[in-house]
């Protein structure tokens, strides 16, 4: 289940505000271009920046996310091309023969067990034409991202007025992570919580995971945003 920053019409709200501008979108929108890609799916959409994105450039985009909050506020947004907004995950998706398939920011972490993970590389598998490629970013665990993560920042959100936003890590058990957000509106006074846990895996396992779910790795790169601190995996269809 997403955690409540997603999942809460409030936090949704206020999502893109509060993220800021998403530089490593750029990423995935040349990749779409280095694989020929014509139809992308993006899976875990969220408020739906890559999917406007990739429509603006002329192509067809099938975005799919399990927390119908945010997909309330994506589909608000004046769409440049054809979308499609699935509510849902990688496993409840047909056929879609699409060329390529997405996971952006933390998506590719949430995924706590062996058994979920392989799952959502199933779903995708199934979704991509033979031969599409599947993108994904996911944090290196020996860079220990999570130890800069406690601190406190305010944002001020057009419309909305100042929200805080406040970070706590609360258990590191490696290769899990967990940490809380509470968010304040300065409006009224009001907290909400978003409690979350991400699954950090090393290369070796991201790439044997792949394998072991009908992927070829095809390239290990570097997060262009995040460099040094994230791996970027290309991988293709190959069944």
């Amino acid at each position: 289940m997403p955690d409540t920053a997603f999942t809460h019409p409030r936090l949704a709200q206020v999502y893109d505000a509060v993220n800021g501008e998403r530089d490593d979108l750029h990423a995935y929108l040349r990749i779409a271009t280095e694989v020929e890609a014509h139809h992308v799916l993006d899976l875990g959409c969220g408020t739906g920046a890559l999917p406007l994105l990739l429509a603006a450039t002329g192509r067809r985009v099938t975005a799919v996310d399990p927390a119908e909050a945010s997909l309330r506020v994506a589909r608000a947004k004046p769409a440049p091309g054809p979308i499609t907004w699935l509510h849902g995950d990688a496993t409840t998706l047909p056929p879609l023969a699409a060329d390529l398939a997405t996971m952006t920011g933390n998506t590719a972490q949430v995924f706590l067990t062996d058994d979920a993970w392989a799952a959502t590389l199933r779903g995708a598998l199934g979704a991509l034409r033979t031969g599409g490629h599947l993108a994904f970013e996911t944090r290196r665990p020996q860079r220990r991202a999570w130890e800069g993560w406690n601190g406190r920042r305010v944002v001020d959100v057009p419309g909305v007025g100042s929200v805080e936003e406040r970070m706590e890590v609360v258990e590191v058990a490696l290769p899990l992570v967990s940490f809380q957000t509470t968010y304040t509106f300065a409006s009224d006074g009001s907290a909400l919580r978003s409690d979350c846990t991400l699954r950090f895996r090393d290369r070796p396992e991201v790439e044997e995971s792949l394998s072991a779910n009908g992927f070829t790795v095809r390239d290990v790169r570097d997060a262009p945003d995040r460099p040094g601190r994230e791996y970027l995996f290309l991988a293709q269809k190959t069944a």
